[in-house]
């Protein structure tokens, strides 16, 4: 009998092509809508800095998002969960609405001085244009995974510039314990492809100056088990509080836009009673700041407390940026007690903190060496894995499962 199937090796170029052209696609929606959501969230926070009576409208503006979701949003209200979810279950599609109406509300959110991150907007965008895909090319249900897959990379490597960070923080976050190796080729070509996407558009994203990296020595390693374990426990706490905060208002504040506008009070209040605005917004001033001079022991803490109220409440944005911020912060102030320099313990914390709340200890240690350089790998390693067990199996995902157990 004739053998009519063709060659193995066409069939991976076959494979091969088909991701690289879908790559290319994903990378050319998700790296231009971050371009636009940077330069939207860049024109958002130089306002707030100029006008700064705009932070009396974050009630408002909370209600004005929390309307809006309520009308055309519930079924995207869940966010970065959503997509896990979708991934999980390719049957299910992701609307189209999800990418305009994050953007809007975390452009929002910035402009009126919420404590939100940027990273979920991104790879909500990515993830929501890469899905349209699904539909324009009839693709399969396992394909939409994979696709879907590439667009979380996308986004994130974009709004970022950490591409190799990008293309494992996709594969990573989905589930503790277990990584998807047959995503492993859209995933890095998309975050690759929509990283130059960004920077073609002329993105420029913040560079972290790390004077030096000290040497390995015996202590160094042993101050960044300790250093990451506090990290871990820091991030465990930041998710445990954000949910808490979230639930508590589902449940005592039926109608959705008054959550927001009730935590706009709040901050409003803190903000101006307090001369606290070091704690809103991105924050990034403050995160440069933490590798060039000692800080305030408690920048960490007064950053966490904002953010939780702000994501807990319902304002849109993200986790990630505020999760570098107490983490470089943490790591500052901790540095003298470990005997390390504060430059070292920032960086490192910039990326562990988010390393145990995530769940993603491998993308973070990538990151870490994008940004800082490769020499930190070592470092970053230790406390980001170190991290990453004294997290615990929850974390800012909830849909988030989990494959294998961290430990017995």
């Amino acid at each position: 009998m004739v053998n009519l199937k063709p060659p193995e090796w066409m069939t991976l170029w076959a494979h091969l092509l088909k991701w690289i052209l879908l790559s290319c696609a994903v990378a050319m929606l998700a790296g231009s809508a971050s371009a636009f959501f940077l330069w939207s969230l860049d024109w958002a926070t130089s306002t707030r800095n100029t006008h700064r009576y705009l932070i009396w409208g974050l009630p408002v503006a909370g209600f004005v998002v929390g309307w809006i979701y309520l009308k055309w949003g519930q079924s995207v209200d869940a966010g970065n969960n959503l997509l896990i979810d979708v991934i999980h279950d390719p049957q299910k599609t992701v609307p189209l609405r999800m990418a305009p109406l994050v953007l809007g509300g975390t452009v929002m959110s910035h402009l009126f001085g919420a404590s939100v991150g940027r990273e979920g907007t991104a790879v909500q965008m990515g993830a929501a244009l890469a899905g349209q895909l699904t539909r324009v090319f009839h693709l399969k249900y396992e394909d939409r995974r994979l696709i879907l897959m590439a667009g979380i990379s996308a986004g994130f490597a974009s709004v970022f510039g950490t591409p190799v960070a990008g293309a494992v923080f996709g594969l990573e976050v989905l589930a503790i314990g277990r990584l998807r190796y047959d995503a492993l080729l859209p995933c890095v070509a998309a975050a690759v492809l929509a990283d130059q996407v960004g920077l073609l558009w002329g993105v420029q994203h913040t560079v972290y100056a790390l004077a030096v990296v000290p040497a390995v020595t015996a202590w160094s390693l042993l101050a960044m088990v300790l250093a990451g374990a506090v990290f871990g426990l820091v991030g465990q706490s930041f998710a445990h509080s954000t949910h808490a905060l979230s639930h508590f208002m589902k449940q005592h504040i039926t109608y959705p836009p008054l959550r927001p506008m009730l935590g706009g009070v709040v901050l409003v209040v803190v903000v101006m009673a307090l001369d606290v605005d070091r704690y809103i917004g991105l924050g990034i001033p403050v995160m440069v700041q933490a590798f060039d001079q000692p800080l305030a022991p408690w920048d960490w803490l007064g950053k966490m407390v904002l953010t939780v109220l702000s994501l807990g409440s319902g304002f849109k944005g993200g986790e990630v940026t505020p999760l570098f911020y107490i983490g470089a912060t943490l790591g500052n102030a901790m540095a003298p007690w470990l005997d390390v320099p504060f430059s070292l313990l920032a960086a490192v914390g910039f990326v562990a903190v988010f390393a145990g709340a995530a769940n993603t200890p491998i993308a973070s240690t990538l990151m870490a060496m994008e940004l800082f350089g490769s020499e930190i790998g070592v470092f970053a390693a230790l406390a980001c894995v170190s991290s990453y067990l004294f997290s615990g199996h929850t974390g800012i995902y909830r849909a988030q499962r989990i494959d294998h157990r961290k430990h017995r």
